[in-house]
């Protein structure tokens, strides 16, 4: 069923400990996607040598599919959900989602849906590398992921 113009899924990702963000766009909410955005947010945790080994969800049915479960059981991982109407059971994630539609998605007028996600990976960088963060100390995400892992450097 066509939604219309401007409906993607965007699965969004945080580091709990470097706010270091992640985004994956998908065209709908089923299991597949769902397990596609978690395969691309390994492999890039991966890329700065961040290993993680949770993941906490909302309680959406592409998270609860059995393809997803399937998923972050192969990858060794423990999958816990949030409480259902408790946002502070998940404030960083909240967090990002109110920051990233104010200052990514609405923060413009985009001609094309294309137009929109073309400026994802952009502001994604700037979100990591160059934006202060108060809870870091008014430093980017980045200052907390050592820079050799980023790198791929070994001491």
């Amino acid at each position: 069923r066509h939604r219309g113009i401007g409906w993607e899924y965007v699965h969004l990702a945080i580091d709990d400990h470097s706010r270091m963000a992640f985004a994956s766009i998908a065209p709908d909410e089923r299991g597949t996607s769902a397990c596609k955005a978690l395969i691309r947010t390994v492999r890039y945790y991966r890329s700065l040598s961040v290993r993680f080994e949770r993941v906490l969800t909302d309680n959406g049915t592409c998270y609860r599919s059995r393809r997803f479960q399937r998923l972050v059981r192969r990858l060794g991982l423990r999958h816990l959900r949030t409480r259902p109407y408790t946002p502070r059971t998940n404030g960083k994630a909240e967090r990002l989602v109110q920051t990233s539609l104010r200052e990514w998605a609405y923060a413009r007028a985009y001609n094309s849906s294309e137009q929109r996600t073309g400026a994802l990976h952009g502001w994604l960088h700037h979100y990591n590398w160059h934006r202060p963060h108060a809870s870091l100390d008014y430093k980017p995400p980045i200052s907390r992921i050592p820079l050799n892992n980023v790198l791929g450097l070994h001491s």
